[in-house]
């Protein structure tokens, strides 16, 4: 009898938070990081929140773009992302209420590749699809585009 996975699962943790810019939150046998840098009053061991937000979303871009490559049986070859994020820090400086605190978004996804561009823009379609961060952030109103391009 083959064994179901489950398609919606609950994350819990419990985050320590050792001082008001440092939170320690366990993920798995990992123990995850997130603090200001010393000039806002933190320890500088991790990524700020906002930090951690965008860097999630071009994580999950990797990932889910190489799952749907492998998939559809293209070869992604090296590569690297360059992020161009437009944050409207008001919010965080508590000047006033924010409802759209990343208001665009770039990535640019490029590969060095043996892949044709039509291949690449196949690949970034379908990883529009299932990218769970990049889902997060258009449905905030995010303006966010993601280029992939054959590099040189």
């Amino acid at each position: 009898m083959a064994i179901k996975m489950k398609t919606v699962v609950t994350y819990r943790t419990t985050a320590a938070c050792p001082t008001h810019a440092r939170t320690e939150i366990p993920v798995r046998d990992l123990n995850v990081v997130i603090d200001e840098p010393t000039e806002r009053g933190g320890t500088n061991l991790g990524p700020t929140p906002t930090e951690s937000a965008m860097t999630a979303l071009i994580a999950c871009t990797n990932v889910i773009g190489h799952k749907n490559a492998h998939r559809l049986g293209i070869d992604l070859g090296d590569v690297t992302i360059d992020a161009d994020c437009k944050f409207d820090r008001r919010g965080v400086l508590m000047e006033e209420e924010i409802d759209l605190p990343f208001p665009e978004i770039t990535l640019t996804v490029n590969c060095k590749t043996p892949a044709s561009q039509q291949e690449l823009d196949v690949v970034g379609t379908e990883t529009s699809k299932y990218c769970a961060i990049a889902k997060l952030f258009e449905a905030a109103g995010t303006n966010l585009t993601v280029n992939w391009q054959k590099a040189d």
